[in-house]
């Protein structure tokens, strides 16, 4: 398997992306082609440790910043790290692409060079959330920032089979993400997608509100990408504010510090299951190929995670049961 890296997206590249990169190779048995600038990378890679044979650079020239506008760069620069990168996917030179840059600009390519799976009108972005009783997907989580009924429906259609065949979930109920649990509740765009998810040939359970999306007895969230990338952000930041509160409050007195010092482990492991770098980024569903899309500001941690979701995604052969379910669903009218 072979994972195309944007070398030369996010805020911290290209020094975190070769690291990441690295300890993915390292670790997870993978190859990597490194795509950016040559030169750059090889300087990258020659101050850290020797890396094997299964990491690769792939020149290019030009890159996309991350506040620039996505669509307009891209009819520019073909030779941008992100486009090189998906059409190495496209031309069957790599499996998969992970970036952690411009993320329209990410959604962008993937579209354009792969094309979009027969049948889904906008991808969406699947992203991860630890639930108390277990994993749960919110999707979408940014990509779209105004859909229609059809696409939300379509985004319910594209979380059950991702949560059925990557996190091995059978059954997993859906939901939509609303303002009330209450069928009459939401804008009319939300009232119509509830209509049409009850038609689904999923487990729909109704609407379901901010509070579940952590409780876990929801496994699919269904949002739109404005209120699902309001949704992670705010979560990322709760969790950071609670460890920061955390560690204060221990300090306070010798008999905290003991306390902490004795239940230490179970503080490290809710810091983990919190700590989104746990899971790399969001899964691009409804493209041809794979993508994953992280944080800006990803660590090489999150780097190596995002590649081993790249992985995984690939050998679970998501795209394939998109592809057959998503055409029975259009042949059935739905």
């Amino acid at each position: 398997m072979n994972i195309a890296v944007d070398a030369m997206g996010g805020d911290h590249a290209p020094a975190v992306t070769v690291q990441g990169a690295l300890w993915a190779q390292s670790e997870l048995e993978v190859n990597i082609t490194l795509v950016g600038d040559q030169d750059l990378l090889a300087q990258e890679l020659s101050g850290r440790k020797k890396a094997g044979n299964g990491i690769r650079i792939h020149h290019c020239t030009q890159m996309v910043g991350m506040d620039e506008a996505p669509l307009k760069v891209l009819r520019r620069r073909r030779d941008a790290s992100i486009m090189v990168a998906f059409d190495l996917v496209r031309k069957g030179r790599a499996d998969a692409v992970v970036s952690a840059g411009n993320s329209g600009a990410t959604i962008g390519a993937a579209a354009l060079l792969l094309g979009r799976i027969r049948g889904v009108e906008k991808p969406g972005l699947a992203g991860v959330f630890p639930g108390a009783k277990g994993k749960v997907v919110l999707i979408d989580v940014g990509a779209n920032v105004e859909t229609t009924p059809r696409q939300l429906f379509e985004f319910g259609i594209m979380g059950d089979i991702f949560t059925r065949s990557l996190l091995n979930m059978d059954n997993p109920k859906v939901g939509i993400l609303n303002i009330g649990e209450e069928g009459g509740k939401g804008n009319e765009r939300v009232r119509i997608a509830h209509d049409m998810l009850k038609k689904g040939p999923f487990n729909f359970i109704g609407n379901v509100e901010g509070r579940h999306i952590f409780s876990g007895d929801v496994q699919v969230i269904v949002s739109d990408g404005f209120v699902g990338n309001v949704a992670v952000k705010l979560s990322e930041g709760m969790a950071e504010t609670m460890g920061i509160m955390v560690e204060r409050e221990m300090s306070r007195s010798l008999l905290s510090r003991v306390g902490f010092w004795l239940s230490r482990r179970a503080f490290e492991n809710l810091k983990r299951n919190l700590d989104y770098a746990e899971y790399g980024g969001a899964l691009l569903l409804g493209v041809k190929g794979v993508g994953i899309i992280c944080h800006g500001s990803s660590s090489p941690k999150a780097i190596k995670n995002a590649i081993r979701a790249a992985r995984d995604f690939v050998n679970s052969r998501v795209q394939d049961q998109l592809e057959e379910r998503l055409g029975r669903f259009r042949s059935g009218g739905l």
